[in-house]
């Protein structure tokens, strides 16, 4: 009798959940509307080989210096626009896609971590034919970019770091709870269908000091290019990861000038993780910005062009 209501119950969860999935699955986008959405010129596919085509921008004068930049997670190129229309003019702007982000698309050896996020750039790099190089990464790209000036430190000119990871979590923290999620295979297939745009109205204007940047469109764009084919997926991939935090000894390696701008309302990141990088990294310069969030490239756009074109 007990293992009979065990069974009654175990099916009665599992029709629970295959209702939920079906009424509120959120299907991909069409790949052919959104590249025509948010893939028109100056936009280009360039292909890396082994079915990795990375969607990028590269703009500037051909003779100027080289700026990289590198997004954030669940970011695209798009959030480097504000930047490119004040540099534009000065710098050759390299901005790019990530593997499983925007119109790039997953990653065929489903690859996410620092590691082939290094190659990538390293690959791009050397197909686009340059040789010396700015990056700069935010969030999650900050700490590609660290990686990168660590492994590939004869191609960077500086490095600059805006609200990046690489401070430790504390031992006794929790990780969160789509990171939980993403290691349990049910919730995680449940996840990968489900992804109401309500979840990003919800938290998109938590990453600004000024909520209301995050407007209509700019929802519309995260939530369209998280469900563009395979990018879902590749986000649970991510976060299923194992951390990869700086130790001491990587910071104190970076023999270059390194430029460290944050938000001070930052709630993904806090500003203490901004002083602790600047604290071990040699010679490295620390801007904050008041009334500022996670991504001052796009809420202080004026500020940090003009901060980043001076530390140049």
């Amino acid at each position: 009798m007990v293992w009979r209501i065990i069974g009654y119950g175990v099916l009665a969860v599992g029709a629970l959940l295959t209702t939920l999935f079906f009424h509120y699955r959120t299907p991909d986008t069409d790949p052919a509307t959104m590249r025509a959405k948010y893939g028109a010129p100056p936009s280009q596919f360039v292909d890396l080989g082994e079915g990795l085509n990375v969607h990028l921008r590269d703009t500037g004068p051909r003779d100027a210096p080289v700026l990289m930049l590198i997004h954030g997670s669940n970011a695209s190129l798009q959030t480097w626009e504000p930047w490119a229309e004040r540099l534009g003019a000065r710098y050759r702007i390299i901005r790019m896609d990530l593997p499983g982000h925007g119109l790039t698309g997953p990653s065929p050896q489903r690859a996410y971590d620092n590691t082939a996020y290094t190659a990538v750039v390293e690959r791009l790099r050397v197909k686009l034919g340059v040789d010396h190089i700015v990056l700069a990464g935010n969030s999650m790209g900050g700490g590609v970019a660290w990686h990168y000036a660590l492994a590939h430190s004869d191609h960077v000119r500086a490095l600059v770091l805006i609200d990046s990871v690489g401070q430790p979590e504390p031992g006794n923290s929790k990780p969160p709870l789509a990171f939980r999620i993403a290691r349990l295979p049910v919730l995680r297939d449940i996840a990968a269908a489900i992804t109401p745009r309500r979840l990003i109205a919800d938290s998109l204007p938590g990453v600004f000091g000024n909520p209301k940047l995050a407007d209509a469109a700019m929802v519309d764009r995260y939530w369209e290019l998280l469900r563009y084919p395979g990018n879902r997926t590749a986000t649970l991939d991510r976060f299923a990861l194992p951390p990869d935090s700086a130790t001491a000894a990587q910071l104190a390696a970076l023999k270059l000038p390194v430029l460290i701008l944050w938000g001070a309302k930052d709630q993904l990141i806090p500003r203490s993780s901004g002083d602790w990088l600047h604290a071990r990294i040699p010679g490295s310069r620390l801007i904050v910005y008041p009334g500022t969030g996670h991504l001052p490239m796009e809420e202080r756009p004026d500020d940090s062009a003009r901060d980043l074109d001076a530390f140049l």
